[in-house]
């Protein structure tokens, strides 16, 4: 009988192979295991004051909608001033956007999104002094230029600590302030609202004193707690550190690097601008203007704070759900077209339905479940091609002229009630920008090829 030493000398280099396998898939296992423990404490120390800080943000803009039920008469506002007013802000914000983005860059985004919170909260809090059209028109422009960069500042941050495969949610968990301080807020500033004659202030003044100071002290709590960049996590142990740096600079090297410069001429860049500037319209018009939309319909103070909050409840649910789908199962440029045109039926039927209050509610709560579902989405699609200065940069250039559908919005509205003596125009208006809006983001399949 004749041996094989052929089969002989193979099995030890087979096994070897097989072990080998093993380890690496082993050591695999491992650092996914440290990632997800890195990205779930980021996740715990970030997120929460992030959010409340947004929620406060949004608490600012939107209370003003609730102040107008008594203020206007206080102080002699018309529906045209008052929306002038509401829409000045975001002329600051915008001016500024892309100056406060290249300082966080500059400084750090500790730092520069502790001040953004301390100064706002400060501007905002001197609402509550106004007293007539200018005084509104000066405080709400300096309010902006305080808030300008927080958004793209905390977006730009959270790209650079969580991986594009979590970022939908995690954007999602940031952005439901938006919605939820539309929820928490209708019946804080009801309540406010009756501390009218205490200690000498209005019920809005005391709206804006005590939803504007509290975010003085996030400021400083954000100070303390943030870090800029996973590799100075102290809080991190030093696997966990490794695995997060690593599967980021993997994600960064997969990229082409982006110059400044190149953003403003990108078409996909410009592209997202138009796409934000249709929801951001649509959701700046339903937080300012909601609370006067019910009143047309004859409802006490009370009335108005418990119905405000079904359509933003509502939206806050569907956004984290609908984010969570998307990061499963990708197609985020496809859900982001779906979400801007699910408001466009909504807010058209909102119209034509206009003479019953549950079916104009139907409607309206329709069109503010797809703008907070298409924020969510939106925000996870330029990081997917921006990078370092230039991710900086560009999500405040995306940010600043988007928003400007902030500025246009709502004086447009507050025009079209005085002119036709409804808010039917002004819905259907929006509706219009949605359609366009979701038009843009089909369009944006031809340019961004990796879904």
């Amino acid at each position: 009988m004749v041996s094989s030493p052929v089969v002989t000398g193979e099995v030890p280099s087979v096994c070897e192979a097989e072990g080998a396998a093993l380890s690496s898939h082993t050591t695999q296992t491992v650092k996914i295991d440290a990632l997800q423990r890195a990205t779930r404490k980021a996740a715990i120390r970030f997120i929460p004051l992030l959010t409340i800080g947004y929620l406060f943000a949004y608490l600012d803009r939107t209370c003003i909608g609730f102040a107008a039920l008594t203020m206007n008469k206080d102080l002699g506002l018309s529906a045209t001033q008052f929306g002038i007013g509401g829409g000045i802000f975001f002329l600051g914000y915008c001016l500024c956007e892309i100056p406060s983005n290249l300082a966080l860059f500059r400084f750090g985004a500790r730092r520069w999104i502790a001040r953004i919170m301390i100064t706002w909260g400060i501007a905002s809090a001197a609402t509550a002094f106004i007293v007539g059209p200018h005084s509104f028109y000066a405080v709400r422009l300096g309010v902006g230029i305080a808030e300008a960069g927080f958004f793209p500042g905390v977006t730009f941050f959270l790209a650079s600590w969580f991986p594009r495969e979590q970022r939908t949610r995690i954007l999602a968990w940031f952005i439901v302030g938006v919605p939820l301080s539309s929820v928490v807020g209708a019946p804080l500033c009801g309540a406010l609202l009756q501390m009218n004659g205490v200690w000498g202030l209005a019920g809005w003044q005391w709206l804006f004193v005590a939803l504007s100071l509290p975010c003085v002290i996030l400021g400083i709590i954000t100070l303390r707690t943030l870090t800029d960049h996973p590799s100075e996590a102290t809080w991190l142990t030093l696997e966990e550190r490794t695995a997060l740096v690593d599967a980021l600079a993997n994600e960064s090297r997969e990229r082409p690097k982006s110059a400044l410069g190149s953003v403003f001429t990108d078409p996909r860049v410009l592209i997202l601008v138009g796409v934000q500037f249709g929801f951001v319209l649509v959701a700046y018009d339903m937080g300012v203007w909601l609370p006067l939309m019910l009143k047309d319909y004859h409802l006490a103070t009370s009335g108005i704070v418990m119905l405000t909050m079904v359509p933003y409840g509502i939206a806050t649910i569907g956004m984290l759900v609908w984010a969570s789908v998307v990061d499963r199962g990708g197609k985020k440029i496809r859900n982001l077209a779906l979400a801007s045109f699910i408001p466009v039926p909504g807010l058209i039927g909102a119209v034509y339905a206009s003479h019953t209050l549950s079916l104009a509610l139907f409607g309206l709560t329709i069109g503010l479940l797809g703008v907070s579902s298409a924020r969510a989405i939106f925000w996870s699609i330029p990081t997917r091609f921006l990078t370092g200065v230039a991710a900086a940069g560009g999500l405040a250039f995306i940010n600043s002229v988007g928003t400007a559908g902030a500025f246009v919005g709502p004086p447009l509205i507050g025009w079209l009630k005085d002119t036709t003596g409804s808010f039917n125009a002004g819905i259907l208006v929006m509706a219009g920008v949605m359609a366009i809006a979701t038009c843009l983001a089909l369009s944006l399949k031809l340019l961004v090829r990796e879904e």
